[in-house]
């Protein structure tokens, strides 16, 4: 096990702290604070499963469960990941996902598998976009870039990750830029850049509502911008002739705060979906999504709701895969069946963000 293979995250209002922690340190902070600080908690390990409970006179008790088919860290290793375990990323290993060695740290391996995911969906749309902005036998290259924007970047595990892929691994020329809220990760992201000599990897903080980029990107990513966000992030791809949009959506909550049990008729085929509040929730970010997806159809773009990893992974995992169409028979008769998502929200009564101010 290497010497730093655990990391501690925590979290204020606004902000997220990692540490890197020793096995040491990490048994350390369990000790300390299982039942303590946290009166219910659990330990998982490669074989068992340990509940700390805390009584109200501060009595600790644990409950062992074994596990009955651990999955060994050799077998999650079989996937053909884009980026290998076993060779070093110089990002990676400062985001805490990688050891120096090239290994994966244990309680990252989400995270990895995260990244890679999404990097093949990069992968897929590279041969589209680079013929729409280079031609049937052209190429990126140092005055005509692949440009990417990643709306919401965070922390920039993506960003960073995408960079060294497009840049090491598939040689082509590329400026990726990343926008965020968060001033004090954006400068730490600016740092790693820097420290990294990846010169065409920026960052910048700013609203992705009100953000007015100069130059057009040729993909957009969004993961896990939250709510309208999204939308505003889908309106500057349309605005920008985005070639391809790679977006997964988050905490869809503008629909779901419109409706309620009393503003769908009871004879509408749709009031059986407002009866119990976990089905009016994931309801209304389904159809979010899915009119996201039309409206994206209506202007033209192939559109695909996949998977991003299994529910394992995270519960926010539908990604919305949109890249430009060059028929315009294709296109027009995406329009001619785009009047669905007007039923849908003139039966629930709602507005719906992208579609009021595309």
């Amino acid at each position: 096990m290497p010497s730093n293979a655990y990391i501690s995250e925590s979290f204020t209002e606004k902000q997220s702290f990692t540490k890197n922690l020793s096995k040491e340190d990490a048994e350390r902070f369990v000790e300390e604070n299982a039942g303590i600080t946290f009166k219910n908690c659990m330990e998982r390990t490669d074989v068992q499963e340990i509940t700390y409970l805390a009584n109200r006179r501060g009595e600790v008790k644990k409950l062992f469960k074994k596990i009955s088919s651990p999955v060994t860290f050799k077998q999650k290793k079989e996937k053909n990941y884009i980026l290998k375990e076993g060779i070093p990323v110089p990002c990676l290993i400062e985001l805490g996902v990688m050891t120096k060695d090239g290994n994966i740290v244990s309680s990252r391996y989400d995270k990895f598998r995260q990244i890679n995911r999404f990097l093949e969906f990069i992968d897929d749309i590279l041969a589209d976009v680079k013929k729409m902005c280079c031609g049937e036998d052209g190429d990126f290259n140092g005055d005509r870039p692949l440009r990417i924007v990643d709306f919401g970047s965070g922390k920039s595990y993506l960003t960073f990750a995408a960079y060294y892929f497009l840049t090491e691994i598939k040689k082509i020329p590329c400026e990726v830029f990343g926008l965020d809220l968060k001033k004090d990760v954006i400068e730490h992201c600016a740092n790693l850049a820097r420290k990294f000599g990846y010169l065409n990897l920026n960052f910048a903080v700013g609203d992705i509502a009100k953000y007015s980029g100069e130059t057009s990107p040729d993909i957009i990513v969004t993961l896990h911008a939250c709510d309208t966000a999204t939308d505003y992030a889908l309106k500057y791809a349309l605005e920008h002739n985005t070639k391809a949009i790679l977006s997964v959506p988050c905490c869809q909550h503008e629909i779901n705060s419109q409706i309620g049990k009393n503003t769908v008729e009871e004879n509408s085929p749709l009031a059986i979906f407002m009866k119990h509040g976990i089905i009016r929730e994931r309801f209304a970010a389904l159809a979010t999504d899915a009119i996201r997806a039309e409206l994206l159809e209506e202007k033209g773009y192939a559109v695909q709701l996949m998977e991003f990893i299994d529910m394992e992974g995270t519960p926010k995992n539908l990604l919305i895969r949109a890249v430009k169409k060059q028929n315009v028979l294709q296109v027009n008769e995406a329009v001619k069946k785009s009047s669905a998502k007007d039923s849908i929200l003139k039966e629930l009564g709602v507005k719906q963000t992208l579609n009021d101010i595309i």
